[in-house]
């Protein structure tokens, strides 16, 4: 049974807005890392069940980059995904409308290398760092 883990963010504008954002690759491009020392130089995304995506994420010296992708189980529009990483591993996010302002959150399988809350905070800085381009533009 794998370790469930959960991150949440209050994000300030509409759930059409935050959806668009969330999920068209020129937008994945400007949030998907979680420092400013990372970024994301590659996304692509087929929003659809059994569509895939995929995101390059990669230190800006070009030290290190990982590709993090998978396949979509479940597209329901402006209100919820999941998807099955490559390694098996599933994640679920929702995004609820709350007085013009969306609740996204994420509840993913942890994986077996990295202690739990160090995966629970790089999901969060991602998540935050997202909440900040979506408020910004």
């Amino acid at each position: 049974m794998k370790t469930k883990v959960t991150v949440q963010s209050t994000i300030q504008a509409p759930v059409n807005k935050v959806w668009k954002f969330w999920n068209e690759p020129e937008h994945i491009k400007q949030w998907a890392f979680a420092s400013d020392d990372w970024h994301a130089p590659e996304a692509s995304n087929d929003l659809k069940v059994g569509g895939r995506f995929s995101t390059t994420m990669a230190a800006k010296d070009g030290s290190f980059s990982f590709e993090f992708g998978g396949v979509y189980d479940q597209v329901e529009d402006n209100k919820a995904i999941r998807y099955t990483m490559d390694d098996g591993r599933v994640t679920e996010v929702s995004f609820e409308s709350e007085n013009g302002a969306t609740k996204v959150v994420e509840v993913f399988d942890a994986e077996d290398t990295n202690p739990v809350d160090m995966q629970q905070s790089g999901w969060q800085a991602i998540l935050d760092n997202f909440k900040k381009y979506v408020e910004s533009n």
